[in-house]
């Protein structure tokens, strides 16, 4: 691939095993675009967009554990399948 003429769209860089560190700074981004039209004092805006990144990182992480037990244990034990 030839770097000066990089098309992104059709030669993605290839980060399909490392495409849950790309939600750290996703999450980052969007709290630092919501905050800044939601915070009524520049002062605590750095903080709540810590706060805010830590929260979104630890909903997903908490819905990719939720959605894991549910897949894994709760539906094959309510519909095993047949022969197993």
């Amino acid at each position: 691939m030839n770097p000066l003429a990089y098309t992104p769209f059709i030669d993605p860089i290839d980060l399909h095993d490392w495409w849950f560190l790309l939600l750290i700074p996703m999450a980052f981004f969007v709290a630092c675009a919501y905050k800044a039209v939601r915070v009524p004092s520049m002062r605590k805006f750095w903080p709540q967009v810590i706060s805010f990144t830590i929260q979104i990182v630890g909903g997903i992480a908490l819905l990719g554990l939720a959605a894991y037990l549910v897949l894994g244990y709760a539906i094959p034990s309510l519909a095993p399948m047949p022969g197993s």
